[in-house]
């Protein structure tokens, strides 16, 4: 199955007094890129984001995002006696000279940085399964995230080959269109020499003439190339996987033939049916864009 590039996951945890959740998503992108936001002091988190993504995607921009808390009390709390040492430095000249009143056991406590809640885990055993757990849930976002895309994947698969279908019938019509093209092309040269001459040319000459210009108008080759890339571009949704740029390159020779094709025209009908393919393939271009 094909997937598309957007798409959204989130996972969430607990565990030893801390709490997290986990968002993974993506947008187009020509190739892989990685960012990741995660708690300080998390180092290793980062790493094993981008070691799963790259295990999973070959394109698209991922924001990986994890927001990590410690419960309120779960952390030891301290007494920073240096800090509190300071403030009552500073406040002595006022309390002497009588400028300001004694402080209070709860305005001191109440200042910042005196009393401190140690958030960081401070057992390197219990550290590690902490991160362990947050990586388990960051697994399980970029789970989420695959399933999206390859929903994403199934309705362009259905797109695509839409499209797909329309240019073969295209494909079909412009042969029709282009079988006429020797008989138009003789006609218009008669005439333009009747114009010229001001008689009827001599027929051996139209007939020389109008086979030479039908040679250089034939586009049974650019046809039988658009055909084929049809059946490529089938081939590739069949198979799947991360087939975007294939498919993109694909979409570069559809339209390199369809202009040909265009250019050699020499019917109203074949001309229009060229514009159509046109159309086609450019609206097939835009949605081959958000495949993987």
């Amino acid at each position: 199955m094909i997937s598309g590039m957007t798409g959204f996951g989130r996972s969430e945890g607990a565990l030893a007094g801390w709490s997290w959740a986990v968002e993974a998503r993506s947008v187009n992108g020509r190739n892989l890129e990685v960012r990741f936001r995660g708690p300080p002091g998390f180092d290793g988190l980062e790493r094993a984001a981008r070691e799963q993504a790259q295990g999973l995607f070959q394109r698209g921009q991922l924001t990986v995002g994890v927001q990590a808390k410690r419960a309120e009390g779960a952390g030891a709390v301290r007494l920073n006696l240096e800090q509190l040492e300071r403030y009552l430095a500073a406040g002595a000249p006022y309390l002497k000279s009588g400028q300001a009143a004694p402080p209070s056991l709860d305005g001191l406590l109440a200042l910042k940085g005196v009393v401190e809640t140690e958030d960081a885990v401070e057992d390197a055993e219990a550290r590690g399964q902490l991160e362990a757990a947050i990586t388990a849930s960051i697994a399980a976002a970029m789970d989420g995230l695959v399933a999206t895309r390859r929903e994403e994947g199934a309705a362009l698969l259905a797109v695509l080959s839409g499209f797909l279908d329309r240019i073969a019938e295209l494909v079909v019509a412009a042969e029709g269109q282009a079988a006429d093209q020797p008989v138009a092309i003789k006609q218009c040269f008669a005439k333009r020499m009747a114009e010229l001459l001001g008689e009827a040319a001599p027929e051996e000459r139209i007939v020389q003439e109008a086979a030479a210009m039908a040679t250089k108008a034939d586009v049974r080759e650019e046809l039988d190339r658009l055909a084929g890339h049809v059946t490529a571009a089938r081939d590739l949704l069949r198979a799947g996987g991360a087939v975007g740029r294939r498919l993109d390159f694909l979409t570069q020779e559809f339209m390199r033939e369809a202009n040909t094709l265009c250019s050699k025209s020499a019917s109203p009908a074949l001309t229009s049916t060229g514009l159509d393919l046109k159309a086609v393939i450019d609206q097939f271009r835009e949605q081959v864009q958000n495949v993987e």
